[in-house]
Parts: structure tokens; C-alpha cells; sequence
């Protein structure tokens, strides 16, 4: 196979990596200390050059050996990676500001995109085809660019990336010249991982973002290529550094920091404050990242859209769940003991469920909308935007599942604060993901208010699911130990009263038989499921029919002749009466029984 010629970038990259690290250069290109970074000696930012030489070699070579003909397509990625090599050089040299190497970016990306390299075999809009292909591109070279935040972190992953873009270009979608690209990518990233990750010695280099922003705008543009014409699976390989990115620039601007400024907050330092080593936070990186590449490509062997589609909203699942065991991670200076691998990825089990929970519910209400609209399988074209729809509606519903805190709640406690989270969360994506398909799709014959039973249906499917363990625990609660229970009777039923019914509710062996309560509006009606009985006059009545065990008083600045009726009522039929006072500005010195010094 003459494409292996394009191994030449391996011995290359070395070289020139090799060689660099015996000039002068070396001292006047070098990352010094710093807090926001793991590394403790001033290491020179050389792999870059290495990485981009390898390619370039290995890929001419590749062509030299008449491996792929020369496009217009990968000359421009070329050009592209080339542009973003000198920016990032000079950044490294003389840290340039954001501005500029956005600039640089844009630059890059026009320049492919110009060659009509876009996304238009997933969006028929051909101008936001090309918006979106130019976010990509920077996006994915931006991701990058933080990802390279641990010794062989980003020169692990991309390899990984550009092997199964490899694979994919022999195997499924046959291209001579993406596969050269890809194995020179592969290959320059094999010659910088010996000087950058070397067991128990630190790193002799660093790649700086002259490497890591030329890889990650290489494996965005080759995604373009091929993959995104056929749905985009091989990119899956990608995800794990956009679920980083999304993480620290989530976590950034809600800490009102630049996204652009260094920090220890990453997917990779999360693990290892999780407990992990740096060794072995890399190697689960890397093993998530072969594991998404290799049931990517089993699905466009398979060539089935169901399996597809169930397979890649599972691992998206799973992605969110390991985003939120990551997202609860503490960003403290000292490390936690270490851990397993699988320890870590299920540290939260609950939410492992309920992520898995809701991919089921989410996809059953949107097909009970569609069967109820379509009054059967529907056409051809139809089936096609249903399985699209669906894909789009399950990622915007987990995003927005997470910041409406769907997947922080402690259920058995919900109340209506909760209940307008979930009807938000629901809303919201509902509409958003219908934006994002009105402007990518042709609806053709497909009923678009499929889209409104649907957010009816889920907004109570989810909403039982969560709701459901605070009916469960209730029920039972009601159900066991009734003649074990303390009955009591609350005397108010204002505010206090009411705190105080929560609270009890939420106490083991207790049961609210009833308010009393002096407001006519209320008499006879029920509070929280809890009938108000009468008022203070007819107390002695009530404590015959209730026959609690206990009056609690929650109004004690009551009119004196009420409390009068309550305390003698409650003498008379031998039931302990007690006044509930809640008081917050209490000296914690009186409270405490300390004395002053």
C-alpha cells in the first residue's frame, strides 16, 4: 500500500525534534512554571515544529510514491495547518493576544472552506453549511489547543483521531489522500510522544500551540472530507476533546474567567483530583477515545440507522454522565486518594440511571408523538426526518437537562421549584432543537406538531420520573407502622405551620392528622393534603374526633383567649400540648450555652 509511505513523518517529527533540542533555540523557546501548570522546570516549546515537519514530510513522500493524487482539498488544509503553525510560533514566541490568533484561525478556516470543503451533506443550506464548517474548524482547533494540558494528552488522542480516520478511508469510505493525511498525522504524533511522555521523568518538550493548534484544525478539516458527507460517525473520535472544551468553558464563565486563560480545571486534571494518577487518567482517556472510534466505525460497517442512532445517543448518554461525575469534582489543590478506573467513571451511579432513564423517556415520548400525529409508521421521508429529529432532540435535551440541574436534584425532596425546572428544561430544548432542524432540514410531508404533543408528553414523562420517589417514599411511609406512628395536631396553619407540617412529614413515626385554624377561608379545606379542621372554639370537638397524641402550637403570638381555649382543651383530654417558636436572630452565644469572654 503505497499510502504507508506516509510513515515518514514519524522518523521526521523525531528528528527534527531531536535536533532542536541541541540549539540555542531551545533556551529562548521554553514554557516556564506556572501556577496554573503541572509542570515544575522550564521546558522548551519545540514538538510543534516536529509535528508539523512530520506531516508535511510524511505526506509529500506519500504523494511522491504516486500513494493519492494531489486535490485542491488538501492543499488548502495544508495551507491551512501552515498558517496556524507560524501563529502558533509566534504565539509561543511572543504570546500574542486572542485577537490575533482568532484571526489566524479565520484565516485558516476560509481557506478550506473556500475550496467547498463544508457540511453539506448533513445541512441543505448551503450558506449555513459553511457557517457551521467554519465553528467546526476553529472550534475543534481551539479544543485542541486547550486539550494539551497534560503530558501526551493531546498527541495521544489526536493519533488515536487520525488512525480511525485511516481505517475509515480503507475500509468504508475509500480516500487515497485522506488516508496519507491521516497516517502522517498518526506518525508525526508517534515521533513527539517520546520526548513529550517519558515514564518517570518529565517531559523534555512541550508542543506548544504550534502543535496543538495544527493537529486539531487537521482532524477538523479532514472530518470534512468524507465523514460529515456520510453522518459524521468516525468524528465521535473527536468528542472527548469537545466534551472538555464544553466543560472549561462552562466552568470558566461561570467563574467569570476568560476562556482563553490557562487553568487546572480540565477532563484531565478533574481525574486525577478524582483520584486517578496522571498515568492512568491518560490511559482512560485514550481508552474512551479507541472505544468511541471503534464503535463508530462498527456502525457505518453495519450501515443501520436504527442501530446507529440507539448506539450513538447511548454513548452520548454515557458522555453526559461522565461530564456530570467530572462537572462535581472539587478543583482543590491536593489529590484524592487513588482509584480505579471503573471507580471513577460510575462515582455516581444515580446519575448514570437517571441519564439512562431519560435517553429511554425522551425517545418514547418523541415516537408516541409521531405514531399519535402520523397514525402509523408514516412515509419513507418522514421515518428519515423522525430519526433525525430525534438524534438532534436527545443531544439539546441532556444540554439543557444539565443547567436547568435535572441531574442535581435530591427527588425525594422536589417541590414546585423543581417541577418548573423540568417544564423549562423541556420547553426550552423543545424549541431549540426544532430552531436548530427548521433551519438545517426540509420537512417536506413531516408534521411539525409532532413537536408540541411531544413536549406535552415528555414534560410528564420526566416529570414522573423524577416525582415519583417523593409520591413512593410518602406512600409507604403512610403505609407502614400506622399504629406506631405519633399523631399530631398543628394549631396554625400559616407559614409556620406549614414549615413545620414539611418538616414533620419528613421525620420517621410521624403523621399531621389535621390543622386547626382561625381563618374562615380555610375551614374545611385541605393543606398540602392536610384537612383544616375548625378553628380554636371548636377544639375540644376536634380533639375527640382526631384523637392525636400531640398539639404542637406554631402560634404563640396569638390572641391570648384562643391559646387559653387550645392549652385547657388539651388538659382536659390529657393530650401534651407544646408551642413551636422559631426564631432567627437568637446570639449563637445563648443558643450554644457559651459565655462571653
Amino acid at each position: 500500500m503505497k499510502a504507508l509511505a506516509a510513515i515518514a513523518a514519524f522518523p521526521a517529527a523525531a528528528a527534527v525534534i531531536w535536533l532542536l533540542l541541541r540549539t540555542r533555540l531551545a533556551a529562548r523557546l521554553g514554557a516556564a512554571p506556572r501556577e496554573d501548570r503541572w509542570h515544575e522546570r522550564t521546558t522548551p516549546m519545540l514538538g510543534g515544529i516536529g509535528i508539523f515537519a512530520g506531516i508535511v514530510v510524511g505526506f509529500w513522500v506519500a504523494i511522491a510514491a504516486d500513494a493519492a493524487p494531489v486535490s485542491r482539498e488538501l492543499v488548502a488544509i495544508l495551507g491551512g495547518c501552515a498558517i496556524l503553525f507560524v501563529a502558533g510560533l509566534l504565539d509561543d514566541l511572543f504570546h500574542l493576544g486572542p485577537v490575533l490568533k482568532l484571526a489566524a484561525q479565520a484565516a485558516a478556516a476560509v481557506l478550506v472552506i473556500g475550496t467547498g470543503l463544508t457540511i453539506s451533506g448533513l445541512i441543505s443550506n448551503n450558506f449555513l453549511a459553511g457557517v457551521v464548517a467554519f465553528i467546526w474548524l476553529v472550534g475543534m482547533t481551539n479544543a485542541f489547543n486547550l486539550l494539551d494540558n497534560m503530558d501526551g494528552l493531546a498527541a495521544t488522542l489526536a493519533g488515536i483521531a487520525a488512525l480511525f480516520f485511516a481505517i475509515d478511508a480503507v475500509t468504508v469510505h475509500e480516500n487515497h489522500a485522506v488516508l496519507a493525511l491521516s497516517i502522517a498525522i498518526a506518525a508525526a504524533c508517534a515521533g513527539f510522544l517520546p520526548f513529550n511522555l517519558r515514564p518517570g521523568r518529565s517531559a523534555a518538550v512541550f508542543m506548544g500551540d504550534s502543535g496543538s493548534q495544527v493537529l486539531g484544525f487537521a482532524l477538523a478539516a479532514l472530518g470534512l472530507t468524507a465523514s460529515w458527507k456520510v453522518a459524521g460517525t468516525t468524528v465521535a473520535t473527536l468528542l472527548l476533546p469537545i466534551l472538555d472544551t464544553t466543560l472549561v468553558t462552562v466552568v470558566r464563565l461561570l467563574d467569570g474567567r476568560p476562556v482563553y486563560q490557562g487553568g487546572r480545571d480540565h477532563a484531565s486534571h478533574r481525574l486525577v483530583y478524582h483520584g486517578l494518577s496522571e498515568r492512568r487518567a491518560l490511559v482512560l482517556l485514550a481508552v474512551i477515545s479507541a472505544a468511541l472510534g471503534a464503535t463508530s466505525l462498527f456502525y457505518a460497517v453495519l450501515d443501520n440507522a436504527w442501530v446507529t442512532l440507539i448506539g450513538v445517543l447511548l454513548t452520548f448518554a454515557l458522555l453526559v454522565q461522565f461530564a456530570s461525575v467530572l462537572s462535581d469534582v472539587e478543583r482543590t489543590t491536593g489529590r484524592l486518594r487513588e482509584r480505579g478506573w471503573l471507580g471513577t467513571f460510575i462515582a455516581n451511579p444515580r446519575r448514570l440511571v437517571e441519564s439512562l432513564v431519560d435517553f429511554a423517556l425522551i425517545t418514547a415520548s418523541f415516537a408516541a408523538a409521531y405514531y399519535l400525529r402520523v397514525q402509523g409508521s408514516g412515509t419513507p421521508y418522514q421515518r428519515h426526518v423522525f430519526l433525525i429529529s430525534l438524534a438532534v432532540l436527545l443531544a439539546v435535551r441532556y444540554a439543557a437537562f444539565i443547567p436547568f440541574g435535572l441531574y442535581r436534584g435530591v427527588w425525594r425532596y422536589a417541590g414546585a421549584r423543581d417541577a418548573a425546572s423540568i417544564v423549562a428544561a423541556v420547553v426550552v430544548s423543545e424549541i431549540v432543537a426544532y430552531l436548530v432542524l427548521e433551519a438545517t432540514q426540509a420537512w417536506g410531508t413531516f408534521p411539525r406538531s409532532v413537536f408540541i404533543i411531544d413536549a406535552l408528553i415528555c414534560t410528564v414523562l420526566v416529570g414522573a420520573s423524577r416525582f415519583w420517589e417523593r409520591g413512593f417514599v410518602r406512600g409507604v411511609s403512610s403505609l407502614t407502622g400506622r399504629g406506631d406512628r405519633r399523631r399530631t395536631l398543628i394549631v396554625g396553619a400559616g407559614r409556620g405551620g406549614r414549615s413545620l407540617l414539611r418538616e414533620l412529614r419528613e421525620t420517621p413515626g410521624e403523621q399531621i392528622v389535621g390543622f386547626v385554624d382561625d381563618d374562615q377561608r380555610l375551614a374545611r379545606r385541605r393543606l398540602q393534603g392536610v384537612p383544616v379542621l375548625g378553628g380554636t372554639a371548636e377544639i375540644e370537638r376536634i380533639l375527640s374526633r382526631a384523637r392525636p397524641d400531640t398539639v404542637l402550637v406554631t402560634i404563640p403570638d396569638a390572641p391570648r383567649q384562643g391559646l387559653d381555649l387550645v392549652i385547657d382543651a388539651c388538659a382536659r383530654a390529657e393530650v401534651p400540648c407544646r408551642f413551636v417558636r422559631r426564631e432567627t436572630d437568637l446570639d449563637p452565644r445563648v443558643v450554644l450555652g457559651a459565655t462571653a469572654k
